[in-house]
């Protein structure tokens, strides 16, 4: 399992990973703000912090399938 990390890592590295890599960086930056979004919001109420934490990992996780559903590898 290690090799296979360690294999892909070094394809990703040499830019021979991923068709599409503006693509992935696109995906990947509007899960991310919309994470980020959720957490800031959610932090300014008066609730301990590891709630909106969680529901920011959540969402993030969440919605991460659905904007990599066309994601293509080489």
């Amino acid at each position: 399992m290690l090799e296979i990390g360690w294999f892909s890592a070094k394809l990703f590295l040499k830019g021979k990973l991923l068709r599409d890599p503006v693509y992935f960086v696109k995906q990947i930056t509007i899960a991310s703000s919309i994470g980020s979004l959720i957490l800031v919001l959610l932090a300014q109420a008066n609730i301990p912090l590891w709630l909106p934490i969680s529901v920011s990992s959540l969402v993030t996780g969440l919605i991460m399938p659905f904007l990599l559903k066309d994601f293509k590898m080489k």
